[in-house]
């Protein structure tokens, strides 16, 4: 199923798939995600099952703001929070030092975890109301790898990703994806 991002009730309703434990094709400005939980383990672990992905490959974390930073980094130098100041919300993502009991399935098991900010307005909308939960269940970020098949091109479109996963996959329709590649990473946790 195909929903409209710029409609307030699909926002709703894919923060509570999202909270739910369910998979979410999500527009950004580099490419389409196939987003979850990330601090859901049995949610990232059916990303890793649709994409037929290795589970010992770490994936991005989207986060609203630098707020998220906080939930999933410990030790974050200042250099990188000067990239995030400068950068975000757009499409660098930064590898820091996780916090221990968080998001281990999303971060591949690794002591350190990717982060990005998106600034699609859609994936923005989307992860403001994973934040703002009325029922006290607060997600901090999405685990969002591109939503394709592992090995594939990545898709920049939502009947790009409805063609790859069918109906099994909810999408917001953000439109065509601004920059069509992958977001740019900057290894953060050796010190310079």
């Amino acid at each position: 199923m195909i929903l409209d991002g710029n409609a307030a009730q699909s926002i709703a309703a894919s923060a509570a798939l999202i909270r739910a434990g369910g998979l979410l094709g999500l527009p950004t400005e580099t490419v389409y995600g196939l987003a979850a939980d990330a601090d859901n383990a049995d949610a990232v672990a059916q990303i890793f099952k649709a994409k037929g992905r290795p589970a010992d490959h770490p994936l991005i974390v989207h986060v609203l703001d630098a707020t998220g930073v906080d939930h999933f980094a410990r030790d974050v130098p200042d250099f990188a929070r000067a990239l995030i100041a400068a950068f975000w919300p757009g499409p660098l993502t930064l590898i820091l030092p996780r916090r221990d009991g968080v998001a281990a399935a999303s971060a591949g098991g690794q002591n350190s975890i990717g982060l990005r900010s998106p600034s699609h307005p859609v994936a923005q909308a989307l992860l403001k109301a994973c934040l703002d939960a009325s029922d006290g269940q607060v997600v901090w970020g999405v685990a969002a790898p591109s939503a394709n098949q592992f090995g594939r091109v990545s898709p920049t479109t939502a009947a790009h990703v409805h063609s790859e996963f069918g109906d099994a996959v909810t999408v917001l329709d953000g439109g065509p994806c601004a920059v069509g590649i992958e977001s740019t990473i900057i290894d953060c946790t050796r010190g310079v």
